[in-house]
This record gives C-alpha cells, sequence and structure tokens, in this order.
C-alpha cells in the first residue's frame, strides 16, 4: 500500500510539471497571447471545455492504469514495470498522449485567440511527440517489453484507435504505425 501511495504520488508530481510546463511556462516563453475575458464572456468558447474534459479523463484514465497494472508512472525515467494494454491501450497505442492533446486543444479554444504562434505552438508540440515516440520511446519499449510489444504494435495503431479492443492472443491484426 505504501509503494503505491508513493507512486502516486510521483505520478501526481509528474502531471503536474508536465500542466505547469506545457500549459503555463511554454506559452508565457514563447509570448502567447491569451484571452483576458472569462470563456462564458465569449459562450462559443466553452465548446472547449468538451475537449478538455474528455482529455483530461482519458489521460487520468491513462495515468491510474500506469499506477496500478504498470506498477509505475508516466515519467520515462519512472516508467511502468509492466506493459500497459489493459482500458483505452486496448484501442490505440498512445492514448495518454490523445488525451494530452485534448487538454491542449480544449484549453485553446477557451482561453487562447488563435494566432500564427498558437499554430506553430501546436505543430511544434506535435513534432516533438512524434520524435520522442519514434526515437526513444517505442525502441525503449521494445528491448524492455520484446516479444509481447511486437504483437501489441502489429495489432494496435499508434494514433488511429480500433473500432473494437484488441486482446492479446486473438487473431485480429491490423497494420502497424
Amino acid at each position: 500500500m505504501g509503494q503505491r501511495v508513493f507512486l502516486a504520488l510521483r505520478s501526481l508530481l509528474y502531471v503536474t510539471g508536465f500542466a505547469l510546463v506545457w500549459l503555463w511556462l511554454m506559452p508565457q516563453w514563447i509570448n502567447l497571447r491569451t484571452s483576458t475575458s472569462f470563456p462564458s464572456q465569449t459562450p462559443s468558447r466553452r465548446l472547449g471545455l468538451i475537449p478538455l474534459v474528455l482529455g483530461a479523463v482519458l489521460a487520468f484514465n491513462c495515468f491510474a492504469r500506469f499506477l496500478f497494472a504498470g506498477k509505475g508512472t508516466p515519467a520515462p525515467f519512472d516508467a511502468p514495470r509492466r506493459l500497459v494494454i489493459s482500458g483505452p491501450y486496448r484501442y490505440v497505442r498512445n492514448p495518454m498522449y490523445l488525451g494530452a492533446g485534448l487538454v491542449l486543444t480544449g484549453s485553446a479554444i477557451l482561453f487562447a485567440k488563435f494566432s500564427a504562434v498558437l499554430a506553430a505552438y501546436a505543430a511544434a508540440i506535435i513534432v516533438v511527440v512524434n520524435l520522442f515516440i519514434l526515437f526513444y520511446e517505442e525502441p525503449t519499449l521494445r528491448l524492455k517489453f520484446g516479444d509481447e510489444y511486437y504483437e501489441y504494435c502489429k495489432n494496435v495503431r499508434r494514433w488511429t484507435p480500433r473500432a473494437t479492443a484488441w486482446y492479446p492472443g486473438k487473431k485480429q491484426a491490423v497494420a502497424e504505425g
């Protein structure tokens, strides 16, 4: 029990750090201007709550799975000790990143005025995340989990969710990528 509490506290610290960097510090550093009016003063911006809440629920689900099923945290230097292929991971290989992307999208709709800087920021995040996945995360997972991860990659796409959940051992292969 004590180890799980410690893992949960570490996860909370990492998630808070992630949110501070990507939602507050980075926009400050690149001088991204946000709206000073509260979303209720611009009703259409309330639509940003939809991706924000959906993304937060999805990301939280993934964090919990890393903690309980994977026995680790979302941080690469404190990664899960077991391969997590339950819940949203049965549909898409990177649901945590998709959840974080939805949170960022919802935040942008709620608080940011569209600009070229915002579009460039979003594009940069997409590029950085993809490079991280391709050159660090996936090779590390292949080394750590071997055939189990290879089978998972054969059956679950990187970004496009499956229509049905994948279960190890079933022969429902889809194209890798």
